[in-house]
């Protein structure tokens, strides 16, 4: 039998089992960050923390030009992100408790793909600079997916500017993501293989992910639970 087959959620309102106060979700461009974010947030009852890509002036155009408007693009968001990281700062990390669709740390990866290298190197001098005292995530869940399923999910929520992405684009990036992770040893790890998983519709699947979050010692760790039995 799976786990799934004698599977009962946990109890938020025990007391026995707390969710970690600051969690980040991360992963790749279409694998499902930011609706996991919002179903977990409302699980948890906690504030959310979103991305605001639609606010970057820059993004469309880098889409259809990346070479020309990468360090721009760039740049915004590191900006929007350090200010957004500062404001928890500023609210008191441990008083609320948060969960954001995106990591500070990892927007070094997406600079170090796409911008040349004196670009690059102007790019970390700015970064070093402004992300200072960055609050750090009690936990951060990693999502994978392979490129075919990111292209697929990406055709399916049919944001315009996204459709421009390239297959080799995304290719680096899951490559990118997958190294950056396997030195990442900040915070806590969740490693999260969602190819073959919903966590916004399937509530079997979202609640296993959940219990096992609830559950998660220190240290780097993996969910790759099998296919659910009905």
């Amino acid at each position: 039998m799976s786990e799934s087959g004698n599977f009962k959620t946990t109890s938020l309102e025990s007391g026995k089992a707390k969710p970690p106060r600051f969690i980040a979700v991360e992963g790749p461009i279409g694998v499902g960050k930011t609706s996991l974010t919002r179903r977990l947030a409302d699980t948890f009852n906690y504030e959310v923390l979103l991305e605001r890509a639609e606010e970057n002036p820059f993004l469309d155009r880098f889409y259809k030009n990346p070479r020309q408007h990468a360090l721009s693009t760039q740049l915004f968001f590191l900006f929007q992100r350090t200010q957004q990281m500062q404001e928890l700062r500023q609210d008191d990390l441990f008083e609320p408790v948060r969960v954001a669709d995106f990591l500070i740390d990892k927007d070094r990866l997406f600079a170090e793909l796409n911008l040349d290298a004196d670009e690059y190197e102007l790019y970390l001098k700015v970064f070093g600079h402004v992300t200072i005292d960055s609050p750090k995530p009690d936990l951060v869940i990693y999502l994978q997916a392979p490129t075919d399923v990111l292209l697929q999910r990406i055709q399916k929520r049919g944001i315009a500017a996204e459709q421009l992405i390239e297959r080799s684009y995304l290719e680096n990036l899951n490559a990118a993501y997958t190294e950056f992770f396997h030195y990442y040893d900040r915070s806590r790890l969740l490693i999260v293989n969602s190819a073959d998983l919903d966590l916004v519709e399937n509530d079997d699947d979202y609640n296993r992910l959940v219990n096992y979050i609830l559950a998660l010692p220190s240290g780097t760790h993996y969910f790759n639970p099998g296919p659910t039995l009905l």
